[in-house]
């Protein structure tokens, strides 16, 4: 399971202090980018994820089970809309110093 499932990010979209980015870094639009380039890798992970989940239900057939399948892909589909969107796991990731990167490009999580 990845690491971003563990994340406390908010659900909503919420007012961020730039001040608080900014110390992190020294600089206000290089910390913006790493938070960026993070929340394209999340995105990815969870798009490969998904996907992989919603092919194990993909039937090739119309049958009467294809009904019960789609009721599956449903549930699945709707615990990833529930979960934090990639840019606010990368924020709380980036804050929380969960995030080592050299300069501006993120490498790995620290905490695994």
């Amino acid at each position: 399971m990845s690491n971003y499932k563990k994340v406390n990010a908010e659900l909503t979209t919420i007012t961020r202090d730039t001040a608080k980015l900014e110390a992190v870094t020294g600089n206000l639009y290089e910390a913006i980018s790493v938070i960026g380039k993070r929340a394209n890798q999340i995105a990815g992970t969870m798009k490969e994820e998904l996907t992989g989940k919603l092919e194990e239900f993909g039937s090739h057939s119309d049958s009467l089970e294809e009904v019960f399948e789609n009721r599956e892909q449903i549930e699945i589909s709707r615990h990833y809309e529930k979960l934090p969107k990639p840019s606010a796991i990368a924020y709380e990731e980036f804050m929380t110093d969960q995030i080592e990167f050299i300069g501006n490009e993120p490498t790995e999580e620290t905490e695994n």
